[in-house]
């Protein structure tokens, strides 16, 4: 986890804010091109990539928007238990590492389609159902599931069951499926389920917390930082000025080659002016 913590001190400030909310947002965008041009959102947006080598290259990203379900209500209530779900996983993990969960699950579906493309000689055409989203909302439910066994859900929204149970049921149906397809069905399994895979056998000890553990935490970090006497902080850029309370993505870093302690903001780390002794 070193190399992703890495990852994350770099790169977290471009992570995408409550992903959850645009995942369902490009559902509804769906729903709407099932309802107005059904045709459209299966023959010309899924993920084959037969088109794709020809030129449609939008079915790269275009395939995320083709919904898991047809739309009723039983579609509707999985959706919002989803869109809770990923963002309770998003609080507890930070919205980088959940990030990093979605899209590698996205890439590596991409990845598995190309490949059997390429196996069974560039000639298959997929069909919308073998390679889509299906698993990879799947993924979030069992992600939460392994992280929180304990937390419960309202079963017809009156008996409350563990979530475990569900996390059981979802992994039973996942392996039959995958014992009962044929071997193009088992690399789209692997392929969308990847992300599950490796994430938790790179993290398993992460997440041990519940939820309202981890909320009870951040509250009591945004009060310690509240309480703080104004003006107090611990670092301050040598340059610009700017300190920890001018941004939450800033990062600060002493430079070696300045004599003296001399602290620098990201952006002054590596062009200002060393400091030397007279």
């Amino acid at each position: 986890m070193n190399f992703l913590n890495k990852m994350e001190r770099k790169f977290g400030r471009y992570a995408i804010h409550n992903l959850s909310m645009y995942i369902i947002g490009g559902y509804i965008i769906g729903y709407i091109l099932y309802f107005l041009a059904p045709d459209v959102l299966y023959n010309y947006l899924s993920l084959e990539p037969y088109y794709i080598m020809r030129g449609q290259v939008w079915r790269l990203v275009t395939w995320v928007l083709i919904p898991p379900e047809s739309p009723d209500i039983f579609t509707i209530i999985m959706l919002i238990l989803y869109y809770q779900l990923g963002t309770e996983l998003e609080r507890a993990w930070g919205s980088f590492r959940f990030n990093v969960y979605i899209f590698l699950g996205i890439i590596s579906t991409l990845v598995g389609a190309f490949i059997l493309y390429f196996v069974l000689g560039g000639n298959g055409v997929f069909g919308s159902s073998l390679f889509s989203t299906y698993y990879i909302n799947m993924s979030i439910f069992l992600a939460f599931t392994a992280c929180y066994p304990e937390e419960k859900l309202l079963l017809y929204f009156i008996i409350p069951i563990k979530i475990k149970w569900f996390g059981i049921l979802y992994a039973v149906y996942i392996l039959l499926a995958f014992f009962t397809a044929n071997w193009v069905g088992k690399v789209a399994i692997i392929a969308s389920m990847f992300n599950f895979i490796l994430y938790f056998l790179l993290s398993r000890s992460r997440g041990k917390a519940s939820p309202k553990e981890i909320r009870r935490k951040q509250v009591f970090k945004r009060q310690v930082k509240q309480g703080m006497a104004p003006g107090v902080t611990k670092h301050k850029c040598a340059v610009c000025g700017r300190t920890e309370l001018d941004g939450d993505d800033l990062e600060f870093r002493f430079c070696s080659k300045c004599e003296g302690n001399y602290e620098y903001c990201q952006d002054h780390l590596f062009t200002h002016t060393h400091v030397r002794r007279q």
